[in-house]
């Protein structure tokens, strides 16, 4: 790191370049935060954490009891040992509550004054934050298990919910009019929200290849319920996961699956289970509800590189906060965990500049200059 600090400040190698491997470092060091606690209101398991993307400072929570949550993840006090207080929380009084079930929350994208929630109680409700008033409820004839409302739409405002078996949804983050769902019937489609037609596309895990799959295996994403999906943040692929134990990335464009192998990936969850990916490291990494435990893979070749321990019980959701590369998770132990970066060792006083590390300049920043050029 002194190397890619060195070669930056000399002008020798390209600033995203060191911001890559910080932030690579910092999600490698992944550790339970024994300092930082988030209040405990929740009376029963936590299904649903989301962190808003203006500041990254305010998390939602939905949990089993129907209560949604709203905390300030800063720490005002400045000092070592703090909790992430409850700002507020639409509880079991509140005449708006959700009667069932908090499946999903989501703030929306552009501006903290607005969040969303969906309940199995059949309705999707949007809230106005500062009079914690829902400013409009949908109410639906089947249970409604996720929502999506997409980062990047500019030309419409929809949120995508859908009823019944269609246990995940997903905007893509690159095309705004592109939807991706995920079915108990094993199926993963992409749609284009302007098309009335049908959907654009179903994944086949097999790629066509109609002989090595059984007639009702073909044109299914996975041999189980697809019940988690989350798009890469350049929207280029999409990550799968199913009850058949799998987890699947797929090229977004051309539906193709990978076939990056992640081992046996356990889930058990029969309804919608939420995971997150990394942002601006190198790999990329996925943060995956796995038993009690958060399984921690490499994207793009689904190496496992750790496994995060500290609840007691099924984890059901995971949220990652780019801007300080922080997770944190929420379980059926109605506790919400902080995962922070360790800290860095100081670099000793008397360290002579022989014993750090060489720092080889990438070879498009090199002098192309050379005394051969002025002989002949």
């Amino acid at each position: 790191m002194l190397g890619l600090m060195a070669a930056r400040q000399a002008g020798l190698d390209d600033p995203a370049r060191l911001r890559r491997a910080e932030r690579t470092r910092r999600v490698l060091s992944l550790e339970l935060n024994k300092d930082r606690d988030v209040e405990r209101i929740h009376g029963s398991g936590i299904n649903t954490l989301d962190i808003e993307p203006v500041e990254g400072r305010y998390m939602l929570s939905g949990g089993s009891d129907g209560v949604i949550v709203l905390y300030d993840l800063e720490n005002l006090s400045r000092k070592p040992n703090y909790t992430c207080k409850a700002l507020f929380s639409v509880g079991r009084s509140h005449p708006d509550v959700h009667k069932f079930s908090v499946e999903t929350v989501q703030w929306y994208p552009h501006d903290t004054g607005i969040f969303t929630s969906s309940s199995f109680d059949k309705t999707l409700k949007i809230w106005d934050t500062n009079t914690l008033q829902p400013a409009d409820i949908f109410h639906f004839e089947g249970t409604v298990y996720s929502h999506h409302m997409s980062p990047v739409a500019t030309k419409h405002c929809l949120i995508a919910g859908h009823r019944q078996e269609v246990l995940a949804v997903s905007w893509s983050p690159r095309h705004e009019y592109v939807l991706a769902t995920g079915s108990a019937d094993g199926k993963v489609k992409l749609w284009d929200v302007r098309r009335a037609s049908g959907c654009l596309s179903t994944l086949d895990q097999y790629n066509g290849e109609k002989s090595k799959a059984s007639s009702e295996a073909a044109n299914t994403a996975h041999n189980g319920r697809v019940n988690g999906l989350c798009y890469t943040n350049d929207g280029l692929h999409l990550l799968t996961i199913g009850t058949d134990d799998r987890m699947r990335l797929w090229n977004s464009s051309t539906g193709e699956n990978t076939l990056v192998n992640y081992g046996k990936v356990c889930n058990e969850s029969r309804k919608g289970l939420k995971f997150a990916i990394s942002c601006g490291c190198n790999p990329e990494f996925a943060f995956v509800p796995y038993g009690s435990t958060i399984a921690v893979y490499t994207v793009f070749t689904g190496e496992l590189i750790t496994m995060l321990r500290g609840h007691y019980s099924t984890v059901n959701c995971c949220v990652f906060q780019p801007h300080f590369q922080e997770l944190y998770t929420g379980s059926k132990d109605c506790n919400i965990l902080a995962w922070i970066p360790a800290p860095r060792e100081p670099v000793p006083d008397d360290i002579s500049e022989k014993s750090l590390p060489q720092h080889h300049v990438n070879p498009a920043y090199e002098d192309a200059w050379s005394s051969s050029d002025d002989e002949g």
